[in-house]
């Protein structure tokens, strides 16, 4: 089961305590994946058009909890008059009078989730969204979000408005909000193991990256000293130029913190360093036909 999979099953199976948070819930999934039908003989459906079964059924639970609703109903019946005036139509906005209270805007977000929102595996990438038809719906459900202190973003794909979120501790916040707690620690688990990675990756990458440094650096230098031997001579150089000369061909791979143990006496590594830079500088001169 993929990610945002996993997250919907939990949230099928949380059902507020309250009336109101039941409605507020019931507000968020009809109105993102909600319809209401006539049959041939007059009487009314409710359903909503959800591919998981565990959605659609929790939709009609809270019809019945609610509303007491069970099937078709008539359009005249008093269960059908409270719910229509409580939800409206499902191409419109919820009502904002249903989700006043933080408690039913926790609600109103887990059924929207339901019914139209999505998140990605927290292994691969942070994003997570939901999917409006039209951009009043999509600002509602910003702003309700934007009540928890969590930043939103607007976007359209094709016909449709799209509110995403791609920062992961936003992420983690929202999974906080729509009351998801076993998905909260797969999430985070998921975050730490890749921000671990990630740290070791950037470890070995800057190692490797000094580790071929000192080795071009350590092969430059022998290529200067040779040159120097070949094309000027080792023994015309003054002593300690000479020594170092020696102990670096002696020691190709060897770093200049160790190097410099090799000489007599020890020299530190800025020591070390600076007559290797020293010959270097020689070298290039001869190479330019200069005298050293």
């Amino acid at each position: 089961m993929s990610f945002a999979g996993t997250v919907k099953q939990e949230l099928t199976q949380k059902m507020a305590p309250s009336r109101h948070c039941r409605l507020a819930e019931l507000a968020g999934l009809f109105h993102s994946c909600g319809h209401i039908g006539r049959s041939d003989g007059g009487m009314i459906s409710i359903g909503f058009a959800a591919q998981d079964e565990a959605i659609v059924r929790k939709g009609f639970t809270l019809l019945r909890k609610t509303f007491n609703i069970v099937g078709e109903i008539s359009e005249n019946s008093p269960e059908f008059k409270e719910f229509f005036s409580k939800m409206g139509d499902p191409e419109e906005a919820a009502d904002p009078l249903m989700i006043k209270n933080s408690c039913c805007q926790r609600s109103f977000l887990r059924g929207t989730f339901l019914g139209a929102g999505s998140v990605n595996d927290p292994a691969k990438t942070y994003h997570l969204e939901f999917v409006c038809q039209s951009r009043k719906k999509a600002e509602q459900i910003a702003r309700v979000i934007g009540a928890f202190d969590i930043s939103t973003k607007i976007t359209t794909r094709r016909k449709s408005y799209v509110v995403y979120i791609k920062e992961g501790e936003a992420i983690v916040e929202m999974l906080s909000v729509l009351e998801a707690p076993n998905s909260l620690m797969e999430m985070e688990n998921a975050r730490i193991y890749k921000e671990v990675n990630n740290s070791v990756n950037r470890r070995v990458n800057c190692e490797m990256s000094n580790i071929r440094k000192t080795v071009n650096a350590s092969a430059r230098q022998v290529e200067d000293i040779i040159y120097i031997r070949d094309h000027y001579g080792l023994e015309r150089l003054p002593e300690s130029l000479a020594e170092m000369a020696q102990v670096r061909l002696e020691f190709p791979e060897t770093p200049l913190g160790e190097l410099g143990e090799h000489l007599d006496p020890p020299v530190g590594k800025s020591g070390v360093n600076h007559r290797l830079r020293r010959l270097g500088e020689m070298a290039e001169k001869l190479r330019e036909g200069l005298e050293p």
